[in-house]
């Protein structure tokens, strides 16, 4: 990617490290720029830092979880003024209520596929997000 106005910033939030790096890794392949957070605790202090486009979101995590994420982000909107929300997860069943609820439009199902990102990039683009 040659223009860093096209390029997105994701935060990937994930609390096993081999997924974290892989999802990171799919990201800066295409063309995008990565965070990484081990934890919701990491990610809210990231969320504090830095404004992200997309933040790449695991359900269950120790300390705090991917739903407590999205509810301090809730709490906290000025922290997510244009982010899109995904959370990425193994399981999501009867969490997918909740997680409507709070305003997750996207869930995605363990393991992320590179076409998956590629069409999560290309609806996260500026001039693309409805």
């Amino acid at each position: 990617m040659d223009d860093d106005e096209t390029q997105l910033r994701f935060l990937v939030v994930d609390d096993t490290e081999d997924i974290r790096e892989l999802m990171a890794r799919m990201v800066v392949r295409q063309g995008h720029l990565a965070d990484l957070a081990a934890d919701g605790v990491e990610a809210v202090a990231a969320l504090q830092q830095q404004a992200y486009d997309v933040i790449l979101l695991d359900l269950t995590m120790p300390v705090m979880g991917g739903e407590d994420v999205v509810r301090w982000l809730n709490e906290h909107p000025e922290h997510g003024v244009g982010l899109r929300v995904v959370v990425i997860t193994a399981w999501a069943g009867e969490r997918r209520a909740v997680l409507h609820e709070l305003g997750v439009t996207r869930v995605l199902q363990k393991p992320l596929r590179a076409q998956q990102l590629r069409e999560l990039i290309a609806e996260s683009e500026p001039g693309t997000r409805s």
